[in-house]
């Protein structure tokens, strides 16, 4: 599930986008690719926990850095 839904974000950027997949008898299936996606917290961090969000903002200060100083 989490392959298909990175190979299916990846087709559209390199942005943050929400996938909604949807489980069928013959497996997965991608249902949409949210370009403005909702983060809930109890939900999408109920793995990871806090470090969900320190990537999440680690990305973000990565990115600016690069933008930053020239590089994308």
């Amino acid at each position: 599930m989490v392959r298909m839904a990175l190979k299916a974000a990846d087709l559209i950027g390199d942005g943050l986008y929400g996938v909604d997949l949807k489980e069928t008898p013959d497996g997965p299936v991608v249902i949409e690719v949210n370009d403005n996606p909702s983060m809930d917290a109890g939900v999408e961090d109920l793995v990871l926990g806090e470090e969900l969000y320190r990537r999440l903002i680690g990305e973000f200060v990565e990115r600016l850095d690069r933008r930053r100083a020239g590089k994308k």
